[in-house]
């Protein structure tokens, strides 16, 4: 499975580093290939190391502008002309989308994938990896949406929230049918 991931090129601390890790290696071990923003910095480095060690692929997409940071021995390495596009190249190359703790431009990468989720546009499954409380805040705002009537389908429908790793990548992988 191609699973793209969402995720912070900030140097982060043990609490978010630590989990992130893990969900690599599980990525790894299971044969799965990481889709990600394609940075060698910070959180996108860690998972792409975990997923690389581990024998999973690595396929990214990253973004002229960005291109002194990108991955070197990334088995794909594909660069877009802006953020817009890459968005559209990690969703199109995805089977399915774990956002993980990030700032602005991952919750406009997530509220995208949702977005279209809600109107149909697409049926990848998407799993938020709350990883120490980090969405709470977000996961009771969307609870606010679904319950004031501003979501037209059940959020359950729109996205996972897995508190772990391995709750992270079984759903995904239950979703498709991989056991």
């Amino acid at each position: 499975m191609n699973i793209c991931v969402f995720l912070s090129a900030a140097d982060l601390d043990e609490r978010y580093t630590r989990p992130a890790k893990e969900f690599a290696e599980l990525l790894g071990k299971g044969g799965h290939t990481l889709v990600w923003g394609g940075s060698d910095t910070g959180l996108m480095k860690v998972v792409a190391d975990g997923v690389q060690e581990s024998g999973g692929r690595l396929l990214g997409v990253s973004v002229d502008f960005l291109a002194a940071k990108a991955r070197d021995g990334a088995d794909e390495m594909v660069f877009a002309k802006d953020l817009a596009e890459r968005k559209r190249l990690l969703l199109g190359k995805a089977d399915a989308v774990v956002i993980m703790v990030g700032g602005t431009g991952t919750l406009d990468e997530a509220t995208e994938i949702l977005e279209l989720k809600k109107h149909g546009h697409t049926d990848k499954p998407v799993v938020l990896l709350n990883t120490a409380g980090f969405y709470d805040g977000l996961k009771e705002q969307f609870r606010r949406m679904e319950d004031e009537g501003f979501l037209p389908r059940p959020l359950t429908e729109l996205v996972f929230f897995a508190e772990e790793p391995v709750g992270a990548l079984a759903y995904l992988e239950e979703s498709q049918g991989i056991e």
